[in-house]
């Protein structure tokens, strides 16, 4: 009911809540979760675990420091999804590196490239044994590692068991981690001849 004279006020315009052209909040929050955890990765890879605070997170994703804490309940936490960005990022790398006609000789490079990446990867995966959270990125890597080890062997004529393919990866990861933390380098050929003298133990054993 009105009263002569008076117009009735004017139904409230509906809304989305989002200005036009502009993502919604949800979409809003998930990239600038992606982009904090993708700057803590940069930060891991270029200065380890130590480099990686709030405001340096927040400084690289171009984000106000607050970002970190409300996206992310620690700084566990972030570091945890950063871990798990680098690992799949090495996976992807490694399985697609593995898909031609040498996969060893494709491992085997990649231990020589990039030097301050693998030294954030392996870092963390030794920080594992110390942080449960990190234990399932840390088991993620060591079964997406393996299951590249069994596909470069059966790609290469051999039909491994489960115990070889972890022998190889073991093997592969010793040379690793020598040429990574103490700078040694081993040619190819040395770890080729050593894993030729593997491969050859394993189909004797079997």
């Amino acid at each position: 009911m009105t009263t002569e004279g008076h117009e009735p006020p004017a139904a409230a315009p509906l809304t989305t809540g989002d200005p036009p052209g502009r993502p919604p909040a949800q979409e809003r929050g998930r990239r600038r979760r992606r982009a904090l955890a993708t700057a803590a990765a940069e930060l891991l890879h270029e200065g380890g675990f130590a480099s990686v605070t709030h405001r340096a997170v927040a400084r690289r994703a171009h984000l106000p420091l607050a970002a970190t804490t409300y996206y992310f309940t620690s700084r566990e936490e972030l570091v945890t999804e950063a871990f798990a960005l680098l690992v799949a990022g090495e996976l992807a790398a490694l399985r697609a590196a593995t898909t031609g006609p040498d996969p060893f000789g494709a491992l085997l490079s990649a231990a020589q490239a990039d030097r301050p990446r693998q030294l954030g990867l392996w870092e963390l995966y030794v920080q594992a044994g110390r942080d449960p959270a990190l234990q399932p990125v840390a088991r993620a890597w060591t079964d997406g590692y393996g299951e590249i080890i069994a596909g470069a062997l059966r790609s290469t004529g051999h039909n491994p068991a489960p115990d070889g393919i972890r022998l190889v990866a073991a093997l592969l990861n010793g040379l690793w981690l020598e040429q990574l933390v103490e700078e040694r380098p081993h040619s190819h050929e040395e770890a080729r001849a050593l894993l030729g003298r593997t491969l050859t133990m394993m189909e004797s054993a079997g």
